[in-house]
């Protein structure tokens, strides 16, 4: 039996478009029923666009923002959405930063308010500097040197890219972040944070004239500000296998099989979404069922391949259960993977992944902060808001023949990286 086409309603995803003069990029989606507003803010900007020797400063800045400005004081952002019954986060990536609110659609002038005054006026000065890197260290220390999860990370991405700079980790490398200035600071946010390299997207329930009128008054004195250079370092072809080893006090092995792959923009990418989904997604995926349930060789597998701008990673995750040697668990996977690469997915299986991907998306997009967060970061990372609004018809034009094609072309030994975490 066919399945049928899971389809979107008209209009879903074609937000009100919308353009300042300073270069801010508006993007509107009203839902007229809805109590509430989300209102998110991508810049284009995350670790890609540091230097050497001055990492961490796009994750430092997420931490920046909270610390005051002007018109609000420390921590006052967050406990005037709260007051409204809302909620405020953020995250830095390789290629974005954004922060995202969510609050009763009557607290949007507030949300309005507060991310202006941030953006016109942020509180940086060597106090608040010094502050913030002592929680930035903090977090470093609980998340990569406590953490084998984030130490096998931070070696595999330094395998993985030996020029670009995702060879660094998002979070900074701890003396990079002791040597920043508070100039160099006031420099990287007059061009990281200006309006020409910001989109905001909300959603939810207001009218968006009003909201267009508004958005207009409030940002449109904001300056445009100096372009922010975009990162040198093409990645030079991978000549062979490449291995780590990373000791920690763990009781068991972890281990990881990686590759580096496309960018998110490149068609291929699309396969790698459905390859890594027929690997790893669920317990009917094919390593989690022979790995974990069938032959005991790992207690956990997980499989990644997230979107970058520049080149990505295929991740395989394992965590090995006790007497169980990392060779066992790497020479069971590579079947897998030399079977995809040559002869492709069986068609169930891509069927099964592609019912999979559609629902995660669907689910996405059922609510108003998870349609803006899609087609928001989609765009960035995807290089148009068309291309962000293609993102179902990218996982049906997958076929068995094309994911064979991405499989063969990324699954080589001769381009692994494998990290191995022991007690």
């Amino acid at each position: 039996m066919t399945r049928a086409a899971l389809d979107l309603p008209a209009g879903l995803l074609s937000p009100i478009e919308a353009r300042l003069d300073n270069g801010l990029a508006v993007r509107l989606l009203p839902d007229p029923g809805s109590p509430l507003v989300a209102y998110q803010t991508f810049f284009r900007v995350g670790s890609r666009n540091e230097l050497l020797g001055r990492t961490g400063l796009a994750h430092l800045f997420e931490h920046l923002m909270f610390n005051g400005a002007a018109r609000y004081g420390p921590r006052e952002f967050d406990r005037l959405i709260e007051s409204r019954g809302g909620r405020s986060n953020a995250y830095t990536s390789w290629d974005v930063t954004a922060y995202h609110e969510e609050a009763p659609a009557d607290a949007l002038d507030l949300l309005v308010d507060l991310e202006v005054d941030r953006l016109s006026a942020l509180r940086l000065t060597d106090e608040s500097l010094a502050s913030e890197r002592e929680v930035v260290k903090e977090e470093r220390r609980q998340s990569v040197e406590d953490s084998v999860q984030g130490l096998i990370d931070e070696e595999l991405q330094s395998l993985l890219f030996k020029s670009h700079p995702y060879r660094w980790p998002i979070i900074g490398w701890p003396g990079d972040l002791e040597r920043l200035s508070i100039e160099y600071l006031r420099a990287f946010f007059a061009a990281a944070y200006a309006p020409s390299n910001a989109a905001l997207w909300i959603a939810g329930g207001f009218d968006p004239d009003a909201v267009l009128a508004m958005i207009g008054r409030a940002y449109g004195p904001l300056p445009r500000g100096p372009a922010l250079a975009e990162p040198a370092g093409d990645e030079p072809p991978q000549r062979g296998e490449r291995r780590a080893e990373v000791r920690h006090p763990v009781q068991t092995v972890s281990m990881v099989i990686a590759f580096r792959a496309p960018p998110a923009r490149d068609p291929s990418s699309a396969d790698l979404d459905a390859l890594q989904a027929i690997l790893g997604f669920g317990d009917g995926s094919l390593l989690v069922r022979d790995l974990v349930h069938h032959r005991g060789l790992a207690t956990e597998v997980d499989v990644d391949f997230a979107w970058r701008i520049g080149p990505g990673a295929f991740v395989v995750w394992l965590e090995l259960p006790p007497g169980v040697r990392p060779e066992q668990a790497e020479a069971a996977v590579w079947p897998h993977l030399s079977r995809l690469a040559d002869r492709g997915p069986e068609p169930s299986h891509l069927a099964r992944a592609k019912s999979q991907m559609e629902v995660a998306l669907l689910r996405e997009l059922s609510t108003g902060a998870g349609r803006a967060h899609a087609l928001g970061s989609g765009e960035i990372l995807l290089g148009s808001l068309d291309a962000a609004r293609g993102i179902l018809e990218r996982i049906r034009r997958v076929t068995p023949r094309s994911a064979k094609a991405a499989a063969a072309a990324t699954f080589r030994r001769d381009a692994a990286c494998v990290v191995v975490a022991r007690p």
